[in-house]
């Protein structure tokens, strides 16, 4: 410990999914220190950002809608591939770690900047903490498996999201003892800025001419499904025909947006393809939240959407054949689609429109999911403040 009463922790985030979900836990831990006993232990934050996210406008817009400070560490590591990227981070994390010297090292989610922090910190023998552990999609040809994996068997302390994922670290030899379920940070953000996103939705649906209720809301921005020109055009054909149904609102990913551009007969500058199709920039978290909120449907290939459409009650098509998210399916909104079957996905769509116009009717209440309760990150730092408060003591945890 850097001083008797003291437990630095550093945050490293390097994609928007993370901000959302270390963003609660450093106002969590700010409130702790405003409020804990003499000799509870008080948390000093570092903040590193690595920049694995290229988009630097955005970033900035979902640090600041997120209320977050400002990084005490700014990487900017930038794009590249898998191997290329993971290897600049280890490169730049392992100095900065050397600097600041953390007493523990908290990583989120499942992104190459969570590997790389994970891996990074356990060779510099720096204590670990992976937030959201445990989540496992069974498909190793997933980056984010393998990210999920190996910050999971390098880390001291693994605070996870479900019971699902408790029983799959369990199962793969980690001790009962470093293991807690705290729930869901990121329902923490969107129950947080709902409001904000409520009063967003308006101004965005005028912009974009749509009404609420009566469009589907689409982001895909995996590899498997944007990268791969043939794939990525009959999945737009397939909104396309969607669009016949209902308006299809389609924010691009920049790197979406690039690949579509370079689709024959796709326009650089078009921003609607008739009036069913609408492509727009990128949003940022509380107007993509307020979009959400107010549509009729989500079609998706991303994690955290799957969990915020549940967390909301709105029907969610899950364009993969796995998720790494099973209680979304089992007790949420979410259904899978294979993204090769582009009848099914067409089908499912319908499906989901329909669950949706009978919840409406029925004025529904979304799932509830256990500890997806908007207290997440207070349970996490009281995890956190425990283990501080051990390793103070002395008392040694269980080997990694």
């Amino acid at each position: 410990m850097t001083a008797s009463r003291t437990c630095k922790i550093m945050h490293v985030v390097g994609a928007r999914p993370n901000f959302m979900k270390v963003a609660p836990v450093m106002a969590a831990m700010t409130a702790w220190n405003e409020s804990c006993e003499a000799r509870a232990p008080r948390f000093e934050q570092v903040l590193v950002h690595t920049g694995q996210h290229y988009d630097d406008v955005l970033s900035q817009v979902f640090l600041e809608q997120l209320a977050l400070p400002e990084p005490d560490e700014s990487l900017r590591v930038g794009s590249g591939s898998h191997a290329r990227q993971t290897a600049r981070l280890l490169e730049a994390l392992e100095p900065v770690m050397l600097r600041h010297r953390p007493d523990l090292v908290l990583v989120p989610g499942d992104v190459n900047s969570t590997c790389a922090a994970a891996l990074t910190a356990a060779k510099l023998v720096l204590p670990v903490a992976h937030l959201e552990a445990g989540l496992r999609s069974g498909d190793r040809a997933m980056p984010e498996e393998i990210n999920r994996i190996v910050a999971d068997h390098v880390s001291d302390v693994l605070l996870t999201t479900c019971a699902e994922a408790n029983a799959n670290l369990l199962r793969e030899g980690i001790p009962a003892a470093r293991i807690t379920n705290v729930g869901n940070t990121m329902i923490d953000s969107l129950l947080h800025l709902l409001e904000r996103g409520e009063a967003a939705a308006a101004g965005t649906r005028a912009r974009l001419g749509i009404g609420a209720g009566e469009f589907v809301l689409v982001t895909l921005h995996r590899p498997s499904n944007v990268d791969d020109p043939p794939q990525l055009e009959r999945l737009l054909r397939v909104l396309h025909t969607l669009g016949r149904d209902v308006q299809v609102v389609f924010p691009m990913h920049l790197r979406t947006r690039a690949r579509v551009t370079e689709l024959p007969g796709w326009n650089r500058d078009r921003q609607r393809d008739g009036n069913c199709l609408i492509l727009t920039d990128p949003l940022g978290y509380i107007e993509f939240l307020g979009l959400m909120r107010h549509a009729a449907a989500v079609i998706t290939d991303s994690g955290g959407v799957q969990e915020e459409t549940t967390a909301l009650g709105i029907p969610c098509v899950t364009v993969r054949t796995t998720t790494e998210r099973p209680i979304t399916v089992t007790e949420g909104t979410n259904r899978l689609a294979d993204p090769f079957d582009h009848a099914a996905i067409l089908v499912a769509a319908r499906a989901a429109l329909e669950r949706g116009r009978r919840a409406r009717a029925a004025a529904a209440k979304p799932p509830r999911i256990p500890l997806w309760d908007g207290r997440a990150a207070g349970r996490v730092v009281e995890v956190l403040a425990r283990w501080a408060r051990a390793r103070r003591d002395g008392a040694a945890g269980p080997p990694r």
